[in-house]
C-alpha cells in the first residue's frame, strides 16, 4: 500500500484550501461569464437608444433654428449652439466606412445629412442676421427637407436595428440559460471531485489502522511474524507503521540477542581461561615461580649483580601482573608499564636491538581497559614484524586523547601484512603463535574489548606503503 508523504493534519488542510479555492474561482469565473452576457444584453438595444437619442439632438436643433428664426430669440440661438456642439461630437463617433451592409450605408448617410442640415442651418441664422430675407429662407427650407429625409432614415435604420438586436437578445438568452446548466453541471462535478477525494483521504487513513489492529492482535497472540506491509510516508499513519515494525523487529530479535548476549559471555569466560592457561602452560606453580625469582633477585644483590636484579624484578612483575589481571580490568598506566616490561626483558633477550618508541598523552593514564591488552599487540609486532630484521626496525606505541575517545596505535616498519592475513586477523583474530610468545591471540585481544566495551569500541589493522609495516589502531571509550 502506497502511501504519500505529508502529515494527516497538512493533507486535510491541503484538501480543504484546494476545494474552496477551486469552488471560489470555479464561482468568479462563472460569475464573469454571466455578467459579461449580463452586459451584452443591456447593450443589445443600445444602437437604439443611440438613434432615438441622435433624433432627439435633431429635433431640439431643429426647434431652436426655428425659434431664433421666427423671433430672433437669442437665448434660442445659444441653446442651438450647444444644441450643435454635443450633436457634432455624437456625428464624429458615427460609422462612415462604405460596406454592402444596410444598416452601415443608413448609419453613413444620416452622418453625412445630419452634417449639410447643420451647414443649411447656419447658413439661414447667417442670413437672418444679415437681413437677407430670401437667402435665409432657401436655406431654412433646404434644411427642413434634409431634416425630413434624416428622420425617415433614422426610422428605417432603427426598424432594421431592431430587428437585428431582437435576434442578437434571444441568442444571449439562450446562451445565458447554457451557461446556467453548465454553471450547475461545473458545481456538481466539483462537488462529486471534493467527495471523492475525501473519500479516498478517509480510506488512505482508516485502512492501515483497521490493518494495523489485526496485526496487533495476532502479535498479542504470540505470533511476531506479523509486519506491516504499507510504504511508509512521513505522517502519522507511517511513523505508527514505522513504530508497529520495529516493535516486532525487537521482539523477534530478543531472543536472539539473549542467546548472543549468552553466548558471548560464555565465550569471554572462555578466553580469560584460555589466557590464563597459556601463562601456566609450563605447568609450574606460580608461587614457586615467583618464590625463585625473589631468590634468584637476592643472589644478584649479594653478589651486586645489579642488572640481573633488575632482571628478575621485572620479569617477576611479569608474570605477577599476568596470572593476577588475568581475571580483572586494568588502567592504561598499568598496561604501558606491562609492556614496558616486556620490552625491557626482550631487550635482555635480543641485546638491546630493539627500539621502543612511546608517544603518550599522560592524561588519559587512569582510564581502564581489559587487562592484557597493549602486550599482544606490542609482542605481534616483535614476532611478526621487526623480529627478522631488528637493526632497522622499530615499534611505536601512540596513546592519544581524542576528547570523545581514546586513541592506541601499535606499529611497526618491519615486512608488513598480506591483505588475506589481515581480513583473516580481523574475521577470527587467530594467528600462528610462536613457541616463545606469551600465548594471547588477537581473537583473544579484540573479543574481550567487544565484550568489555561492547559496541563503543573500533579496532582495524592497517599495512604500510609497498606492503611495509603494519598498524593496529584501537578506538576506545574512556571508562573510569
Amino acid at each position: 500500500m502506497r502511501r504519500s508523504d505529508g502529515s494527516i493534519k497538512k493533507k486535510l488542510t491541503f484538501i480543504m484550501i484546494y476545494m474552496i479555492v477551486l469552488i471560489f474561482f470555479s464561482n468568479i469565473i462563472m460569475f464573469g461569464l454571466v455578467n459579461n452576457l449580463t452586459r451584452q444584453l443591456d447593450s443589445v438595444y443600445s444602437s437604439n437608444v443611440d438613434l432615438n437619442e441622435l433624433q432627439e439632438q435633431l429635433n431640439e436643433l431643429q426647434k431652436s433654428l426655428y425659434n431664433y428664426l421666427k423671433v430672433r430669440d437669442y437665448d434660442s440661438l445659444q441653446e442651438y449652439y450647444r444644441v450643435q456642439q454635443d450633436l457634432n461630437a455624437r456625428l464624429f463617433d458615427m460609422n462612415d466606412d462604405v460596406t454592402g451592409n444596410k444598416s452601415d450605408i443608413l448609419e453613413k448617410n444620416i452622418k453625412n445629412m445630419s452634417y449639410r442640415f447643420i451647414r443649411k442651418a447656419d447658413d439661414s441664422i447667417a442670413a437672418k442676421r444679415g437681413m437677407q430675407i430670401e437667402d435665409y429662407k432657401a436655406n431654412y427650407e433646404e434644411a427642413m427637407n434634409i431634416y425630413g429625409y434624416i428622420n425617415s432614415d433614422i426610422d428605417e435604420l432603427n426598424e432594421t436595428l431592431l430587428k437585428n438586436n431582437a435576434a442578437s437578445y434571444r441568442s444571449l438568452q439562450s446562451a445565458l440559460g447554457i451557461l446556467e446548466v453548465a454553471v450547475v453541471g461545473v458545481l456538481a462535478i466539483i462537488m462529486i471531485f471534493g467527495i471523492y477525494v475525501m473519500t479516498k483521504m478517509t480510506n488512505e487513513i482508516v485502512a492501515p489502522l483497521t490493518l494495523l489492529s489485526k496485526k496487533a492482535e495476532l502479535v498479542g497472540e504470540g505470533d511476531f511474524n506479523q509486519k506491516l506491509d504499507i510504504e511508509s510516508g512521513d505522517d502519522e499513519i507511517g511513523i505508527v507503521t514505522n513504530a508497529f515494525n520495529g516493535m516486532v523487529d525487537s521482539l523477534n530479535e530478543y531472543m536472539i540477542r539473549v542467546k548472543e548476549s549468552a553466548d558471548k559471555e560464555l565465550m569471554m569466560e572462555n578466553h580469560l581461561k584460555e589466557a590464563r592457561l597459556r601463562f601456566l602452560q609450563a605447568q609450574i606453580n606460580p608461587h614457586f615461580l615467583f618464590n625463585s625469582l625473589n631468590a634468584g633477585v637476592q643472589l644478584a644483590e649479594m653478589e651486586n649483580d645489579e642488572k640481573t636484579s633488575v632482571f628478575l624484578n621485572r620479569m617477576a612483575d611479569f608474570f605477577r601482573y599476568n596470572v593476577k589481571k588475568t581475571t580483572e580490568d586494568a588502567t592504561l598506566e598499568e598496561e604501558v608499564k606491562l609492556v614496558d616490561d616486556y620490552i625491557y626483558i626482550q631487550n635482555v633477550r635480543f641485546a638491546g636491538d630493539i627500539v621502543f618508541i612511546k608517544d603518550i598523552d599522560e592524561s588519559v593514564l587512569g582510564y581502564r581497559i581489559p587487562s592484557m591488552i597493549l602486550e599482544p599487540l606490542v609482542e605481534n609486532s616483535l614476532q611478526h614484524g621487526i623480529r627478522d630484521d631488528l637493526s632497522s626496525g622499530h615499534i611505536k606505541l601512540e596513546i592519544r586523547d581524542k576528547k570523545t575517545y581514546i586513541y592506541i596505535c601499535v606499529s611497526d616498519n618491519g615486512k608488513g601484512i598480506d591483505e588475506e592475513t589481515r581480513k583473516k586477523i580481523l574475521g577470527s583474530g587467530k594467528i600462528e603463535h610462536d613457541d616463545d610468545s606469551t600465548g594471547i591471540g588477537m581473537d583473544n585481544v579484540f573479543s574481550r574489548l567487544d565484550f568489555y566495551f561492547g559496541d563503543n569500541a573500533s579496532y582495524n589493522i592497517k599495512s604500510g606503503i609497498d606492503g611495509k609495516g603494519t598498524e593496529v589502531i584501537l578506538k576506545i571509550p574512556k571508562k573510569e
